[in-house]
């Protein structure tokens, strides 16, 4: 997966998991979230209490106590995560244009992909 930029506001791709298990449940301890993502990937406990801490930190959960355990909540549903995400693509992409990004997706939804270039071809007219 890919590590999104240093001046991202979304969570990496790992604490992204998390958030998407604990979306779907709406709210689950440690165990809830490793048993969600265990048909992905299995983590350790520790792993994914440490990915939850750090959710938690950044503002996107609440925790509380429940007996021995803590039970975390999402604070933003994943309607505003998309919304920071298109904003990120379009600021980092576009030149902060929504209408750009748009314009490229309308593009690409409806081109064909491209054959490569020969191999007689000229790199820099294949380019072109």
């Amino acid at each position: 997966m890919a590590r999104r930029s240093g001046n991202s506001t979304l969570p990496p791709p790992l604490e992204m998991a998390c958030l998407g298990a604990l979306w779907t449940m709406r709210e689950g301890t440690v165990r809830d979230v490793s048993a969600a993502l265990a048909s992905r990937q299995s983590f350790a406990y520790t792993t994914v209490m440490t990915l939850l801490e750090r959710l938690v930190k950044r503002g996107h959960l609440t925790r509380r106590k429940a007996g021995r355990s803590f039970v975390y909540t999402p604070v933003r549903d994943p309607e505003e995560l998309r919304e920071i995400a298109i904003g990120e693509l379009a600021r980092d992409y576009f030149s902060g244009s929504r209408a750009a990004l748009r314009q490229w997706l309308d593009r690409t939804e409806t081109s064909t992909p491209q054959a490569a270039p020969a191999e007689s071809e000229p790199i820099d007219t294949a380019l072109l």
